[in-house]
């Protein structure tokens, strides 16, 4: 690989870990937020679902945004103003101050999940193996980075505005400067454009111009770019819904679960959701070595039933440290599904995966949309502990779907595929 797909994988990777630390330090202090705002429980969730329908409109825009400019250009403008907005929220006293900062944030993050995803895409079509989890490793550890801030912050009861102020500070210059190295690739869901990156002297090699970053229809490079069929993307749509009711489950309500149910402090109500993306970090640091080996079927289908069983446990918790124990179960088996799912995307449509992650990236809102309102509305009406069966089931779901993630020959070529790779169509069963 050249030196500039590793600087492009190395500045994306750290576009994942800030938007990890920033989403961290707004969903683990979604206590503190209610308090300072006097958020009621009952209207508690209307916020929590503003964000993911906000968020989908935000990735639907993305879509067609990137036929014109690069998704290069859409996450390095999009990361900052998440990192303001999360500032807004922390900084402001009225309820119509919050409803705007998380309107801003919701809108914002739709655009950087989906552009962040799509250059992922293109990269691991360049390595020709999978790297996928990689980045999404790199957004688990940024979680507990700012989880762990969230923590010391509930600790030394800072406000909210104290806690934000020096991480957007430094992360805010810090991703700008990052930004610069992101390689785009001329994905016919696109369209039109070229990326400067891809034009220069330095990225004229074969490496970088050949189908598998320049994916243009390999019979007509001039047509229009490929449709995406949407009764062939259901299936992973469906199966990224399942999984992110599950993550909104904990992101938005294990704190809450913790201090409510189980009876914690506010201090190690925070704990949990630390502790499922520290997990997530350890699955996904080796979580591509494990599709390499086994392929993706089989590892998605593991994570499943691990998900389901940390849903159980923390549902039949007699105290704060086995619902710990639960969530660190849900972390190992969540956090490979995700991944791989965009990663599928990428798989089955190599001529527009900007478009199929677009499209697919709107189900991860729906999923948020979903799975939390649904949480918190079963645990007002019955109880919180019955409400955890509902993810329970759903992501066993998976299961149903997970063929979806088996590799389809021929998908990427042989360009750069390694030998004895499974995850990206060749088919081998070893690292």
């Amino acid at each position: 690989m050249t030196e500039t797909l590793r600087r492009g994988r190395a500045s994306l990777a750290f576009g994942f870990l800030v938007q990890g630390v920033t989403f961290a330090l707004l969903v683990t202090r979604i206590p503190a937020l209610q308090d300072r705002y006097g958020i009621s429980d009952g209207l508690l969730p209307l916020f929590l679902a503003a964000v993911p329908v906000l968020a989908g409109i935000g990735s639907v825009c993305t879509e067609r945004l990137v036929r014109r400019v690069p998704p290069s250009r859409v996450l390095r403008w999009s990361q900052p103003v998440v990192l303001l907005a999360l500032l807004g929220a922390g900084a402001g006293d009225a309820l119509w101050e919050i409803a705007m900062a998380l309107g801003v944030f919701g809108l914002a993050v739709g655009a950087l999940d989906a552009s962040m995803n799509m250059l992922g895409v293109s990269l691991q079509r360049a390595y020709g193996r999978s790297i996928m989890l990689g980045f999404h490793a790199a957004y688990s550890l940024g979680g507990i980075a700012g989880a762990s801030l969230a923590w010391a912050g509930a600790h030394w009861d800072l406000s909210l505005l104290v806690s934000y102020l020096p991480v957007v500070v430094v992360l805010l210059p810090a991703a700008l400067v990052g930004s610069r190295w992101y390689v785009d690739s001329d994905d016919t869901g696109a369209g039109e454009w070229a990326s400067p990156k891809l034009t220069s002297p330095e990225l004229t090699s074969p490496e970088l111009t050949s189908p598998e970053l320049t994916s243009r229809d390999p019979g007509d490079p001039g047509r229009a770019p490929a449709s995406v069929g949407f009764k062939a993307l259901l299936p992973l749509c469906l199966v990224m819904t399942f999984a992110y009711i599950g993550d909104s489950t904990v992101s938005n309500w294990s704190a809450k679960y913790l201090q409510d149910v189980l009876g914690s402090s506010e201090e190690l109500s925070t704990v949990p959701y630390n502790v499922y993306m520290v997990m997530n970090l350890l699955g996904r640091t080796v979580g591509d070595l494990g599709v390499r080996r086994f392929g993706a079927v089989a590892v998605v289908r593991c994570g499943a039933v691990l998900a389901a069983a940390g849903f159980g446990v923390v549902t039949m918790a007699p105290g704060a440290w086995v619902g710990i124990l639960g969530f660190t179960l849900l972390g190992i088996g969540l956090c490979v599904i995700v991944p791989q799912t965009f990663a599928a995307a990428g798989k089955l449509f190599p001529g527009a995966s900007d478009v199929a992650v677009a499209r697919l990236n709107v189900f991860n809102y729906v999923g948020f949309l979903i799975g939390s309102p649904l949480v918190g509305a079963l645990g007002e009406v019955w109880n919180y502990r019955g409400a955890m069966v509902v993810p329970l089931v759903l992501v066993l779901m998976t299961l149903r779907y997970a063929r979806s993630f088996a590799p389809d020959p021929d998908r990427y070529g042989d360009g750069h595929e390694r030998p004895r790779t499974t995850d990206v169509g060749r088919g081998s069963n070893g690292l």
